[in-house]
């Protein structure tokens, strides 16, 4: 290791909040469907969501993806969404820290607590959630800084999204831990010198784990 690791960057998606895959069961209930109406699970059950291996293959972008099920549970429920945070808001309710990881906080928590710095960098932050949710998140004012590309225009892998990053903290690439959930980020942030842990959302603990042991926590 090349000097000390001093900053922990997290995508937000499914590293900060449980996905929309684990939470089938509450989006049900919020929008009045049958239990197991939804049914494709990404990267808990790949075999089984075709849409979920076209997009993990690049055939399609995240954003792709989620619009195709948006488009769909619409359909469900006779409701034609044309923005995501349309969709979020219906589907989770009024309580977006009900979704967030309690791994998360646990990280964030021994972090800050050992002298590190915080960074989220987002694809999709506000474009997927809406203007006003962060506003929500009692957690946020933790992090020093918040590059989304919804503002930017510059989504991950690209190398000056990372580079925002180290820029606005004034830290090397290597003094960084990013932290993200697809594999093609982690790649791009690997290429731009930081330390990366390719979350894993069905194991957020050891995922989190070994992001503290990479900052020497």
């Amino acid at each position: 290791m090349t000097g000390t690791r001093e900053a922990l960057v997290l995508d937000f998606g499914g590293v900060i909040s449980r996905t929309m895959f684990e939470t089938h069961d509450l989006t049900e209930k919020a929008l009045g469907l049958p239990a197991n109406s939804l049914t494709w699970k990404g990267p808990f059950a790949p075999d089984e969501d075709a849409l979920w291996a076209a997009m993990q293959a690049g055939e399609m972008s995240e954003r792709d993806y989620w619009m195709r099920r948006m488009s769909e549970v619409g359909a469900l429920v006779g409701e034609t969404w044309t923005e995501f945070p349309q969709f979020i808001a219906s589907a989770r309710g009024d309580d977006p820290e009900a979704v967030i990881r309690p791994e998360f906080r646990e990280a964030i928590a021994r972090a800050r607590a050992g002298g590190k710095r915080l960074a989220i960098l987002s694809n999709e932050l506000d474009l997927f959630y809406g203007k006003g949710f962060r506003d929500r998140l009692s957690f946020l004012p933790e992090f020093e800084l918040v590059v989304d590309a919804t503002y930017t225009g510059i989504l991950k892998p690209d190398p000056r999204a990372f580079g925002f990053v180290t820029e606005g903290l004034g830290l090397a690439a290597s003094e960084c831990v990013f932290v993200d959930d697809q594999l093609k980020n982690i790649r791009g942030g690997e290429a731009a010198g930081m330390a990366c842990v390719h979350f894993d959302v069905t194991d957020p603990a050891a995922s989190y784990a070994e992001a503290l042991r990479l900052l020497g926590l």
